[in-house]
């Protein structure tokens, strides 16, 4: 049995990722709603916010999160928050909210 004292710290205290996917079969994607704009535009909140880097926040890009038709989605670990965002204004909440606070956005969970 290991205990708290073996387990190590989270390589990133948040690592966001935006499923970027987009479908070729016509089914619902995070990209058909912009997904991508979106991910460089948080990279660069959280940049200006100086939460970047080992042992603070780290966003990426991610293929299919297999949640498409509730998009566009993100996912927060390692408390394994999703949301679904709409905008730069969701995103800029997200940000301030969840990154910055520790505190989840409830009105944007899925």
């Amino acid at each position: 049995m290991s205990d708290a004292a073996d387990t190590p710290a989270p390589y990133f205290k948040h690592h966001v990722f935006f499923c970027c996917n987009q479908r070729s079969d016509g089914r619902a994607s995070c990209e058909d709603h912009g997904a991508t704009a979106l991910r460089d535009y948080c990279k660069l909140k959280v940049k200006k916010a100086a939460i970047t880097g080992v042992g603070r926040a780290r966003v990426n890009q991610a293929g299919c999160l297999d949640r498409c038709e509730q998009g566009p989605v993100m996912v927060v670990y390692p408390e394994g928050v999703w949301y679904r965002y709409a905008n730069e204004a969701d995103v800029d909440e997200i940000v301030a909210e969840h990154l910055l606070k520790g505190q989840p956005v409830t009105r944007l969970r899925i």
